[in-house]
């Protein structure tokens, strides 16, 4: 079956020129249509209190998005709580760790963050276990990433405060496209609530992570396309590497070293595989984007200065043209 079409259930990239999907559009002459299959809805403060969960009891958040930093600030000014600057973060990337700039002071707190996976961020967490962790999340029930935690044995409390509610996408026909690429399984229930007969339909699926290929088995509908693997990191990479007619290779599923038995931590160690590091979110990046700011509203000072300098000048010169003028007559 020839691809021309795909509906991606996520939002078009800020920046689409820079994004692995411009590789499908340019090359593969592919029509690609973004649209996010849900929405976030923040949890009230009334319903919040009734999970009697003190932000201030705990040393520690975790982040695995966003939107749990939004909503964790959002809920923390609502009740009126002060956050204390002992308080650590762990964040499962560096762009989210990045992030928390939009609330805090970056250098004034301890932040960590793993590589790429959640499983990365449990390695760190592994070497802090004395905290007491908070964890900012959706309300659903079991998610990859509680079951990491509840496998590492950490101390942790799950404070549900946002949800995912599934949107109308009655606007689009899928006998318009020839595949549905999907991430999540909020996805795949908005899917399946917009279009119960979505099995019976002869649209490809591409489906990225285990949690989502999880509810796609449950609901009974065949995945073309599965993601992550080792050759395809990426949904556009795997997308591709479809196109390109190569064997659907065994999907990734990353586990933290800190759960692994002895026997396979000695055998990396033999192959020369590096272990995974804890990290703080780099100050050197911290200074150096703070510098690169500095610069550019120096530029736009000096720009504005020039600007005024410039009108004051011609000014100038229009008033002594007018004055030599009056002096002539």
């Amino acid at each position: 079956m020839k691809i021309k079409k795909i509906l991606i259930s996520q939002p078009e990239p800020a920046d689409l020129e820079k994004s692995p999907y411009k590789k499908l559009i340019s090359t593969y002459k592919l029509d690609l249509t973004f649209y996010k299959f849900f929405e976030v809805v923040g949890i009230g403060v009334t319903e919040f209190r009734k999970t009697r969960i003190h932000i201030t009891e705990y040393t520690a958040v975790i982040f695995n998005s966003k939107n749990s930093v939004d909503h964790f600030f959002r809920m923390a000014k609502e009740l009126r709580e002060i956050i204390p600057e002992s308080m650590k973060y762990f964040c499962s990337t560096e762009a989210i760790a990045l992030y928390l700039q939009n609330y805090i002071q970056y250098r004034k707190r301890k932040i960590f963050y793993g590589n790429q996976y959640f499983a990365d961020l449990v390695d760190v967490m592994s070497k802090h276990r004395e905290e007491k962790f908070l964890f900012p999340c959706s309300d659903e029930k079991q998610t990859e990433y509680t079951k990491l935690l509840d496998k590492a044995k950490f101390k942790y409390t799950k404070a549900p405060m946002y949800r995912s509610v599934p949107r109308d996408l009655k606007q689009f026909d899928l006998k318009d496209f020839d595949m549905i690429a999907l991430f999540s399984p909020i996805g795949v229930r908005s899917l399946l609530l917009n279009f119960p007969d979505v099995k019976e339909s002869s649209i490809l699926v591409a489906a990225f992570g285990t949690s989502t290929h999880s509810a796609l088995n449950a609901a009974g509908i065949k995945i073309t396309i599965a993601a992550p693997t080792k050759n395809s990191p990426s949904m556009a990479m795997a997308i591709e590497n479809y196109l390109l007619g190569k064997q659907q290779e065994a999907v990734l599923v990353v586990r933290p070293s800190t759960l692994k038995n002895s026997k396979s931590a000695h055998s990396n160690k033999a192959n020369g595989s590096k272990k995974t590091k804890s990290v703080f979110a780099s100050k050197t990046k911290y200074k150096q984007l703070m510098e690169e700011k500095k610069a550019k509203a120096a530029a736009r000072r000096a720009e504005r200065a020039a600007e005024r300098a410039r009108k004051e000048a011609e000014a100038a010169a229009k008033a002594a043209t007018e004055t030599a003028g009056k002096t002539e007559k």
